[in-house]
């Protein structure tokens, strides 16, 4: 047994060897694993962030697009990497609180990552084709309101996306029913709510904004619990008949679980000094999305809180365990 002096001076010495590791980190490239294709708004997003950082550490941070199983196998690689802060996860909400309740997932969301920062949180919006005469939320609710019983189908990213499970909770809360329409993303799903095929959908804010803009769909409301400073004639769910209604994601940076402490407070830093900076606000505004860059402890909050949230959304819809 050692005695306290020498349990205090054991716990010191592995303070200092943290902390020399720490500062030897980045010793290399660092990869920030992206679970799904190049191209999206969440890839953009993590090129602007990987750039910064790459400029703040005089090392280079690279976007890895890792794609397969829905964002399972990305996921999956960065809990399985070495805890030494060269291989971050570019994480998105579905992965962390949606995904592992939907059915079995390679990783434990609360065990095997250590949060770092959300960059970004996106917003969602209402929208139905542009030629309907709809044009709030109270008229939506009266137009599936009129269908026939399970007629009304709408669009949505993907079974268990965001894009369909607050659509599942919208029509839940007005006692109203609707058949889903999967597709492979967000974007060929909006394509088809544009061409007519498909009457509403809710949809990612910024490709909302984009196609409200030449009048080939119209927002009806945002699913934020403020309105956006993009569009702030648009109301929200909230305040158009659904109380305490809020739908949003984030993207965000984790690492390995036991990556060190010092580490990711330095990663951290860094990200929030981004989020500050107003050219990096003005790319990332353009992509529809809200800086944030908060601390280790108040991501972890939010995926907490995330977890449970979703999990309900989950149930409602009916893919609990499927």
């Amino acid at each position: 047994m050692f005695t306290r002096k020498e349990a205090i001076a054991i716990a010191a010495l592995f303070a200092l060897v943290e902390a020399a590791g720490a500062a030897e980190w980045p010793e290399k490239p660092v990869r920030i694993i992206f679970p799904y294709a190049a191209g999206s708004t969440g890839d953009g997003t993590a090129r602007i962030i990987a750039r910064h950082l790459s400029d703040s550490f005089k090392t280079p941070f690279l976007v890895e697009n890792r794609v397969g199983a829905n964002g399972l196998v990305g996921t999956e690689a960065v809990a399985r990497s070495a805890p030494d802060g060269h291989t971050l996860l570019w994480a998105v909400t579905p992965q962390m609180a949606i995904s592992p309740v939907m059915t079995k997932v390679p990783y434990d969301p609360a065990k095997d990552f250590a949060p770092i920062s959300a960059v970004s949180t996106n917003n969602f919006a209402l929208v139905v084709n542009g030629k309907l005469p709809i044009t709030s939320v109270a008229e939506f609710t009266q137009y599936v309101r009129s269908k026939e019983a399970g007629t009304f189908a709408y669009a949505e990213g993907g079974a268990g996306s965001i894009t369909h499970l607050a659509m599942a909770m919208c029509l839940h809360r007005a006692s109203l029913k609707g058949t889903n329409v999967s597709y492979r993303g967000t974007a060929p799903a909006i394509t088809d709510v544009v061409a007519g095929h498909l009457p509403a959908m809710f949809a990612l804010f910024g490709d909302a904004l984009s196609h409200a803009q030449n009048g080939s769909v119209r927002m009806l409301a945002v699913a934020s619990d403020k309105r956006s400073a993009q569009a702030p004639a648009i109301p929200t769910i909230a305040e158009s008949g659904f109380p305490g209604f809020r739908a949003i994601s984030w993207w965000g940076l984790m690492a390995p679980a036991n990556t060190p402490k010092s580490t990711v407070g330095r990663i951290a830093n860094a990200v929030a000094a981004a989020t500050r900076d107003k050219t990096i606000i003005d790319q990332l505004t353009k992509f529809g999305v809200e800086p944030l860059g908060n601390g280790a402890d108040e991501f972890a909050a939010m995926i907490s809180a995330d977890i449970v949230f979703w999990a309900e959304a989950v149930r409602t819809a009916g893919l609990e365990g499927k």
